[in-house]
């Protein structure tokens, strides 16, 4: 099971670009504020500096696996034929899934590429022609062929306690449409989808 946990990799992640300030911007900010401020272009600058950084950091914390995990209602598990699971991605409205082994811990993922990689089809369109050519030999091998033979393993997780650093190093690295969140001891806990991050940090940071 590789997971991302390394954060002083990835730190460099959670540096935000900021717009430094020239003594003429601090000059005329300073110009628009009615009363008297006894404070240097110096000061205001180290002011701006620590309350943006504090600022940065406290929208950062809401992005969390737990805040933007999806619950995943039906697991798919090693042992699981292919036509079950089949049925299951479909209803789930995924395009992946994450398998479990017998003791509940994440162990691989399941995807609909994981479908094309194994019928050695570049669409779905081929595998239905294929189907209609030998629709009773694919109704066998789907009810014989389990799910760890075609998955993707071993499984890319993302722990919950993940800052958001490791998460976006997690999804840069590996280039995963989604990622199974799981606790201390493996166990799967959600599904955290790349556009659901990508969305939440854009309505933080506007």
């Amino acid at each position: 099971m590789e997971k991302i946990t390394d954060s002083n990799s990835c730190a460099h992640n959670n540096e935000i670009m900021e717009v430094e300030l020239s003594d003429a911007d601090i000059i005329d900010a300073m110009q628009h504020i009615s009363g008297y401020i006894d404070i240097t272009t110096e000061d205001f600058r180290e002011l701006y500096h620590l309350a943006y950084h504090h600022a940065i950091e406290r929208l950062l914390t809401k992005i969390q696996p737990k805040n933007l995990m999806r619950v995943v209602n039906e697991p798919l598990f090693t042992d699981m034929p292919l036509d079950q699971a089949a049925a299951i991605l479909i209803r789930s409205d995924f395009k992946s899934l994450p398998v479990l082994d017998e003791n509940g811990c994440v162990v691989g993922i399941l995807t609909d590429t994981d479908f094309l990689r194994w019928h050695k089809a570049n669409t779905f369109l081929e595998i239905l022609l294929n189907m209609e050519d030998n629709a009773f030999e694919f109704n066998h091998v789907y009810h014989e062929i389990s799910v760890s033979a075609i998955m993707t393993a071993p499984a890319i997780t993302v722990n919950e306690a993940a800052s958001f650093g490791e998460i976006i190093h997690a999804f840069y690295l590996h280039d995963r449409r989604s990622m199974p969140i799981v606790d201390i001891d493996n166990h799967l806990l959600g599904l955290l989808m790349r556009k659901d991050f990508i969305c939440a940090w854009k309505l933080i940071t506007g």
